[in-house]
């Protein structure tokens, strides 16, 4: 994936609404979707990379998105999708630039 395409993977979520949901695990979702967030916003102000706590911040939100997984429906499944997806694609961006 081009980093163009990762920007407009990331302008989506940001244009995004939180979705209703039916856990009561939300306030970690909230948390997941700050920390990539916030770690989307360093690699495009930044020379589109990540430094180590970052990319170690982003593996364990991979993990953490997994095993809330489960407890996911409707529409949250297509918005934490989709930040599953734009912490993977941080993650190989800035592996492929090393």
């Amino acid at each position: 994936m081009t980093n163009s395409a990762l920007r407009d993977l990331w302008d989506r979520h940001r244009e995004a609404g939180w979705p209703l949901m039916a856990t009561q695990r939300e306030g970690e979702l909230m948390t997941l979707d700050t920390v990539v967030s916030g770690c989307a916003v360093y690699f495009f102000d930044s020379d589109e990379t990540l430094d180590p706590p970052r990319i170690d911040m982003l593996q364990t939100c991979l993990a953490e998105i997994d095993d809330l997984w489960p407890e996911l429906s409707g529409e949250s499944i297509d918005y934490f999708g989709r930040l599953r997806m734009l912490a993977e694609l941080l993650l190989n961006t800035t592996k492929r630039g090393r």
